[in-house]
């Protein structure tokens, strides 16, 4: 990076922070004793303030020198099969989890295949929330007492606060999109 690029991308950062923190160019000046030109030749990136002004700007902001420098990740959105990871019990039943590391993130969505006349392990209760999406075939929900009979096209939706398990009583393999919040696997 050369340095107008560097005057840059520090002006741009300044201007997204104090955006995020509803001050206008003159508030800043005044909270770090700078003129509002100065501040707005800052972000302009037409100037470059000193280390000691530039970590005045940062704590004034309410942010920190390895925030403000932290280099922007692309945070992968579109997930295929080579990111997949799959687990199969011994009945045959599978669990592919769809996103990589969903344990960092409020839910965990999985594609869940049921053998004909299986069962997958029950759940005791737990923190959170499932939520379920029959693709194809046919799902008997085990929640508490009580059965629920789901069909493809159908979703369910409950609080995990009793034990619960899926089951397929048919004669196909069941498909299904199953989400858990928070991630439990």
């Amino acid at each position: 990076m050369n340095t107008e690029e560097l005057y840059g991308t520090i002006g741009r950062r300044i201007r997204e922070l104090r955006n995020h923190n509803d001050l206008t160019q003159q508030e800043l000046a005044d909270r770090s004793e700078l003129t509002k030109g100065f501040i707005s030749q800052l972000e302009r990136g037409q100037v470059s303030p000193s280390v000691e002004t530039l970590m005045n700007l940062i704590e004034i902001l309410g942010s920190t020198p390895a925030e403000f420098f932290k280099e922007d990740e692309d945070e992968q959105v579109v997930f295929s099969a080579p990111d997949y990871f799959e687990k199969t019990d011994t009945a045959g039943n599978s669990r592919t989890w769809l996103i990589p590391g969903a344990q960092k993130f409020q839910m965990e969505p999985l594609l869940v295949v049921i053998q004909p006349h299986e069962s997958l392990e029950e759940d005791k209760p737990h923190a959170g929330e499932e939520f379920g999406y029959v693709l194809s075939g046919r799902v008997h929900l085990y929640l508490g007492e009580k059965v629920y009979h789901i069909k493809a096209g159908e979703s369910f939706y409950y609080k995990a606060e009793k034990n619960h398990r899926l089951a397929n009583a048919s004669a196909k393999p069941a498909r299904l999109i199953w989400i858990s919040t928070p991630p439990m696997f």
